[in-house]
């Protein structure tokens, strides 16, 4: 079975709370689990030295005029910023600098996010988020990697991440999630755990990819976006865990991330708005199969658009895929003296690019 049609099965099952599982299917994922749940006692051994805490990034950049962007930050580890040194330095303050440089407005930033979040949890986040911003501007999800190694069921996940992006998206917030990162870059997992957790966080990275725009959100591929530079800078990407990226890690995400946060703002970057171009490997397309390419393109985006002015075609919700150009980021030196407050429509054919690997 595709990827693409493996996520709109998992998109499916997720939207109808259940399903029937073919017992054939269900023995593979069975046997599957039993290889992660042998192997992480292995991967246990390797990872190297956990971390005490994560900085509290919380408050306002910016010297800029007129109302803040208020900017909520949701999610896991990544989105706490675990493995960084300062607060400067997690994804969520590089997004705010950055935003608030290229907006001239301040950005407040609301970061409750927790460590060792799953899917499961970001209702309980979005309850205390929404105390404290009752109308956020844009809300930024990172989120899917505890999903995969605390085995939550692929449907359970997306499902509680489609009704927080709808929660989301009915106070009036953009939604951007940065989906699942491809759990077959940490390089002390040894095969076969590696293998399966690629295929899991990248069938999972898709399905999410799928929810998410039929809510109304965006989303921005994570997968290996820092597996290549590992390979030739292991101790430069990855921080001392060997597990979390380390602050050149989230800067790699972040900059990733900015253009979308900044098109959800309505702040267009260079990119936005043009006609998809097939040579940069953009499309329009079915979102399981736009899902699936994002998947293997890491810093795509993918977001809702229309056909000769339908939102639906016959293979489901049409989405656009963009290869975003990279944000230059603010200097950290220069973020640091901004500080304020440190408190806290051509398409393409359905079908024409299913991926039929594993």
């Amino acid at each position: 079975m595709g990827r693409a049609r493996r996520a709109r099965k998992i998109a499916a099952k997720a939207a109808y709370g259940g399903g029937v599982t073919a017992a054939g299917a269900a023995a593979s994922a069975a046997a599957a689990y039993g290889i992660l749940r042998a192997e992480a006692q292995i991967a246990r051994r390797v990872v190297g030295t956990p971390f005490d805490d994560t900085p509290d990034d919380s408050g306002t950049y910016g010297h800029g005029f007129g109302d803040p962007v208020h900017l909520l930050v949701i999610g896991d580890s990544s989105a706490r910023g675990m493995g960084v040194d300062t607060k400067w330095q997690t994804v969520g303050s590089i997004v705010s600098v950055a935003v608030a440089a290229l907006t001239g407005r301040p950005v407040q930033l609301t970061n409750v996010s927790v460590v060792g979040a799953e899917s499961t949890d970001l209702d309980g986040q979005i309850d205390l988020a929404l105390e404290q911003v009752p109308e956020p501007d844009v809300a930024l999800i990172m989120v899917g990697a505890n999903d995969i190694t605390h085995r939550l069921s692929r449907s359970t996940s997306v499902r509680h991440l489609a009704m927080a992006v709808h929660r989301l998206r009915e106070v009036g917030a953009e939604v951007v999630v940065g989906t699942c990162p491809d759990l077959g870059t940490v390089r002390p997992l040894p095969q076969p755990l590696r293998a399966v957790a690629r295929r899991y966080s990248r069938d999972l990275a898709a399905a999410q990819t799928v929810a998410v725009v039929e809510e109304g959100g965006r989303t921005v591929s994570l997968g290996d976006l820092i597996g290549p530079d590992f390979d030739e800078r292991p101790t430069v990407m990855f921080s001392k865990d060997q597990f979390h990226p380390s602050p050149a890690g989230y800067a790699r995400a972040a900059s990733a991330l900015l253009p979308s946060v900044l098109d959800a703002l309505g702040h267009a970057t260079p990119d936005a708005g043009h006609v998809p171009d097939r040579r940069r490997g953009e499309s329009v397309g079915p979102v399981s199969e736009t899902a699936v390419r994002a998947v293997r393109d890491p810093g795509s985006e993918v977001s809702g658009t229309d056909v000769h002015g339908s939102q639906v075609g016959h293979r489901g919700r049409w989405a656009v895929l963009r290869r975003r150009r990279r944000q230059p980021m603010p200097d950290a030196g220069e973020a640091q003296a901004e500080q304020v407050d440190e408190a806290p429509s051509d398409h393409e054919q359905p079908g024409e690019d299913s991926d039929r690997s594993a």
